[in-house]
């Protein structure tokens, strides 16, 4: 009973319903059901995509670097964002702000995510299991990583030294080393780390001097 505006919208919405996926990367072999979604992924490769066949999402921020629209830039690191409330999640980082709080332990998270995976530990919760093994998991992430030991597949390859990884996300964070990028700085020192999970433990640190 879903309706479209355009048919193009309509057909995508389709191949949902059918498991159609007729994109199919050139480097990994990963299909798609969006040529979107295909382009998205083929950045994860190292490939440049022209602007003329670029995500429509990217050619609005190129259209920003032309004009007084600027999107919503984290002061601290330069990051990017198109919303606001983005912006202000990712700040988090930066200000060490923790407003959401385990009832259990006490233990306090910048976001809401991070809180709900915690408390998993508390409760034993582990649902995401291993199709190959049986082995269960609190968080997805941790599945991926450990189903890619049974599949051998590292799909997300770095163009600059060759490393493959089973995550995309792990992927980027890899990809930091070889631009020197270390977007997360504490507050208290200074002090500049590639990943968020670097800084949280270093501001660990100051939070027992005190």
């Amino acid at each position: 009973g879903k309706t479209f505006t355009w048919n193009s919208h309509l057909n995508s919405h389709q191949k949902t319903h059918t498991g159609e996926r007729p994109h199919r990367c050139p480097e990994c072999q990963k299909c798609f059901s969006r040529r979107s979604n295909l382009l998205r992924h083929q950045r994860l490769h190292g490939m440049e995509i022209p602007y003329g066949k670029s995500l429509k999402a990217d050619r609005i921020l190129h259209s920003r670097s032309h004009s007084d629209d600027i999107p919503y830039i984290c002061s601290e690191c330069g990051k990017c964002f198109t919303a606001h409330s983005n912006l202000f999640r990712h700040q988090r980082i930066h200000t060490g702000e923790k407003p959401y709080k385990c009832p259990e332990c006490g233990k306090s998270f910048g976001q809401s995510s991070d809180l709900l995976q915690h408390r998993r530990t508390h409760t034993g919760e582990k649902p995401f299991s291993c199709s190959f093994c049986g082995k269960s998991f609190n968080e997805q992430s941790h599945l991926i990583r450990h189903q890619g030991r049974h599949t051998g597949e590292k799909p997300y390859k770095c163009p600059e030294c060759g490393k493959s990884f089973v995550q995309s996300s792990d992927l980027l964070i890899h990809r930091r080393s070889h631009a020197g990028e270390t977007p997360y700085t504490c507050s208290e020192c200074g002090k500049r780390f590639r990943v968020s999970s670097g800084l949280v433990r270093h501001q660990g640190l100051h939070m027992g001097e005190k």
